[in-house]
């Protein structure tokens, strides 16, 4: 029933958006005012329909807006600052540059913004390339900065609608907030655990955090699969097998919207297919259709049978959908195959078009490509005025056609309005026990023997926990674990359990030691002479005490291992 539930949902979203464009076309695209309109609220028809359906709701709501603010509701920039209104000179000289005003909610004011991206960067991240500043520290000023933003947006026309704050909450390492909130494993650990009902716990869990800190959209899950080594992706991805990260894909989403945060499926139609970084350069897919629609397609279409609100487009050359066209601006992809093949209704968010590939075009040049390609939000354009500018002289000049802009803006509001229908948690649900647990059981389900018996992983006598360099906060997090577990641990002379992470190469590992453990991808343990490899496919404080459970012989390594490694064959251990 699921298939055929989603599919009716879709047709319900397509048959609102089928009324709006209608009525966009009948009263023509040439009599709306070129001068800006006032910030006056809604008028009463459009806010006299709490009770209807949310895209009845945004349909009432759109019929208000003026060009300026249909324009608006499809960008979602960044900002610099750690507050809506206070900022520091240097992040007002960023704003300044980046759109022509001092504080994020004098951009909100100025765009009629419907969104933006909190944003920031943390150890061992590939996307630090177009994280240009940091607006997250603890979740107390998180709280504070959305509280601002949303005060901001809502003196807009569209401001009965809730504004959009989103952020890239993968966990593992990308993830923007890291103090005071429960850190799940890596994507690459819930595939290994291979439980989707532990990976939806743990993901509500998460969710009702972002929620409570004012965050309603999750720039998560990854849905790529894992098809190459590729380490902008890696850990970042439930696996290499598409069926298994497939209903890892629709764990996370029913846990992320079930406490009232939107998920996203990224990035379609699958960056794990290709080893190059679209942060640089854009990425070829040389794969067939075939291929794709086996290899890559499954996540997301079980992402979408699962509910998803939103879906991130891709800077990918899909040789065999578009040739040379990045995705971000290929109709044939995003409204062909997304919309037609895989019947998605609900929101299209393009990848940060402050990237390489989206900047081949001039900010109001990508823009407008992006929307007339089905894209519905840009996000993080490298220039808000231009981006602007660039939109609303295409809808008035006709290169942007008024029904495209006005069937992006229809779901952009009906997200906000499905938004608005769920509660907002306190702030004291923030790393309680009751997500503590969900974190560390998904993360201990993970452990997984890659050389050695089911049973060497217990470690026996005093132990010395070593680490590659640059890792002693995960070196002292596994030691403080393994001492709550009541492993006695030594500065030197013990068993010797040794660390690697992300990005570490052969250099990286000891000699000696008696277990290896890999907290990222695994592919480095082909090179260990450990008698014991174990992998926890992340280095949260969850996954440290997950693998002191299991060193303690408190827990057994039940991981299955979501990728494969050249060389070194997993035993199958009994759950």
């Amino acid at each position: 029933m699921g298939r055929v539930s989603s599919l009716l949902r879709r047709a319900g979203v397509a048959s609102v958006l089928l009324a709006v464009l209608t009525a966009a076309g009948c009263t023509g695209s040439t009599d709306q005012p070129t001068t800006p309109t006032t910030s006056a609220a809604p008028t009463p028809s459009a806010a006299a329909t709490p009770a209807a359906d949310p895209a009845a709701r945004a349909a009432a709501l759109v019929a208000t807006l003026g060009d300026e603010d249909l324009v608006g509701q499809v960008l979602m920039p960044y900002a610099y600052g750690s507050s809506a209104t206070d900022v520091s000179a240097g992040s007002a000289q960023g704003n300044k540059a980046l759109a022509g005003v001092a504080t994020p909610a004098e951009m909100i004011a100025k765009y009629r913004l419907g969104g933006l991206i909190l944003v920031g960067f943390s150890a061992d991240d590939p996307t630090s390339g177009n994280q240009e500043t940091t607006n997250v520290d603890n979740p107390k000023q998180v709280h504070g900065l959305t509280t601002g933003l949303r005060a901001a947006a809502g003196k807009l026309p569209a401001g009965t609608a809730p504004f959009l704050i989103g952020t890239d909450q993968e966990y593992g390492v990308v993830t923007r907030i890291t103090d005071g909130v429960t850190q799940l494993p890596s994507a690459l650990a819930a595939g290994a655990a291979d439980d989707p009902a532990l990976t939806e716990a743990a993901w509500r869990a998460a969710g009702t955090e972002l929620a409570a800190m004012g965050i309603n959209l999750d720039f998560a899950p990854v849905a790529d699969v894992l098809a190459t080594r590729s380490t902008v992706i890696g850990s970042r991805s439930f696996g290499a097998d598409p069926k298994r990260v497939a209903t890892q894909v629709g764990g996370a989403v029913r846990g992320l919207q079930g406490a009232g945060v939107a998920a996203t499926l990224k990035h379609f139609p699958g960056h794990g297919h290709s080893s190059a970084d679209s942060h640089a350069e854009l990425p070829v897919l040389t794969q067939s259709r075939t291929v794709l629609d086996s290899g890559a397609l499954p996540p997301f279409t079980a992402g979408i049978d699962a509910g998803a609100w939103a879906v991130m487009s891709a800077h990918l050359d899909v040789r065999a959908v578009d040739p040379g066209t990045p995705g971000t601006f290929s109709r044939k992809l995003l409204t062909d195959v997304l919309r037609g093949q895989l019947g998605f209704q609900g929101v299209l968010i393009t990848d940060g078009m402050n990237m390489a590939p989206a900047k081949r075009y001039p900010p109001g040049e990508a823009a407008v490509r992006a929307l007339n390609a089905g894209n519905d939000l840009i996000l993080m354009p490298p220039n808000v005025t231009q981006a602007y500018d660039g939109l609303l002289a295409a809808l008035r000049d006709g290169s942007l056609p008024r029904p495209r802009l006005v069937e992006a803006v229809t779901r952009v509001l009906t997200l906000k309005f499905r938004l608005a229908d769920h509660p907002t948690p306190d702030m004291s649900t923030l790393a309680d026990d009751v997500h503590d647990r969900a974190a560390k059981d998904l993360a201990t389900a993970a452990v997984t023997v890659l050389r050695g018996s089911c049973t060497a992983a217990k470690v026996t006598g005093p132990v010395t926990v070593t680490a590659s360099g640059g890792r002693e906060r995960t070196r002292a997090a596994l030691t403080e674990a393994l001492t709550a577990a009541g492993v006695r641990v030594v500065p030197s002379g013990g068993t010797v359990v040794h660390l690697v992470g992300y990005g570490d190469g052969a250099s990286d590992l000891r000699a000696g030691a008696a277990v290896t453990v890999a907290m990222d991808t695994p592919y480095v343990l082909a090179k260990a002479t450990s008698p014991t490899l174990l992998a926890t496919w992340s280095s949260s404080r969850a996954s440290m005490a997950g693998l002191a459970a299991v060193l303690a012989g408190k827990a057994r390594p039940t991981g299955r291992t979501p990728v494969p490694v050249t060389g070194l064959r997993a035993p199958s251990c009994p759950r």
